[in-house]
């Protein structure tokens, strides 16, 4: 081979030597490779394959195309041991060093932020978990009677499912559409006394209420959620059709 030829199949020996886990035969705009993609380039990886100096690992399909993915063999290394300049074998494997820290260096920061990312999740999850969890302790409300209402809303709240289950609605009442009426009524009241009304009429016999079954993370309006045993009630109906007064 001529000098030139020759320096190039050494140069690419070299990245190969420096890459044991293999780079691309030709190199592109988007990746490094052994030789340059180049009429010398070409040449130059042509004698190395036949000359059993470098082998395909692997073919790697990019779109379209299709990269041979390829090795030093021990042929290549001591024919680089033998002919190369040992600074220029050292400098290959100082700039693949280089390159390789760089991505170490990439992957650490992208693995801080994703764990960053995963601590906020967890702590916004806890404090709903928490909300959810918190013990309630019925106090009346001490809010001014407003001729149609009396105690602490539980006649207002069956009269209002009745409503719903007269006019024909299929599906069970939220619970925050439920809240909201109550509060329109009785502006003193808390969610936690809301959550005491609810389990005084589960227990009663009064009502029924059924768990949130979607993700945790798409619940609408948490703090309305009762928590109840091991399950998210978020749906109230009424266990048999009632006559309040009104």
């Amino acid at each position: 081979m001529a000098d030139k030829s020759q320096a190039l199949v050494l140069d690419g020996l070299a990245r190969a030597a420096a890459a044991p886990s293999g780079l691309p035969l030709l190199g592109s705009k988007a990746a490094a490779g052994l030789f340059a993609a180049n009429a010398a380039g070409k040449e130059a990886a042509r004698h190395s394959k036949n000359e059993e100096l470098i082998r395909v690992l692997l073919n790697e399909t990019k779109g379209k195309s299709t990269q041979e993915i390829c090795v030093l063999t021990e042929k290549g290394l001591g024919l680089l041991l033998e002919q190369a300049n040992p600074r220029r074998v050292l400098e290959a494997f100082v700039s693949a060093l280089e390159i390789s820290q760089q991505q170490m260096t990439q992957l650490l920061e992208s693995a801080r932020a994703n764990q960053e990312h995963l601590l906020a999740l967890k702590a916004g999850a806890e404090k709903v978990l928490q909300q959810l969890q918190r013990p309630q302790v019925l106090t009346p409300p001490s809010v001014e009677r407003n001729g149609k209402l009396e105690g602490d809303g539980a006649a207002a709240l069956v009269a209002y499912l009745t409503r719903r289950h007269d006019k024909g609605a299929l599906d069970d009442c939220p619970l925050p559409e439920l809240f909201r009426h109550l509060r329109s009524h009785l502006a003193g009241l808390t969610t936690g006394q809301f959550h005491d009304l609810l389990a005084r009429l589960v227990e009663n016999g009064t009502i029924y209420l059924h768990p949130w079954t979607g993700p945790l993370y798409e619940l609408p309006e948490p703090a309305c959620a009762l928590l109840v045993g091991h399950e998210v009630a978020y749906y109230a109906s009424l266990r048999k059709t009632l006559s309040p007064d009104t």
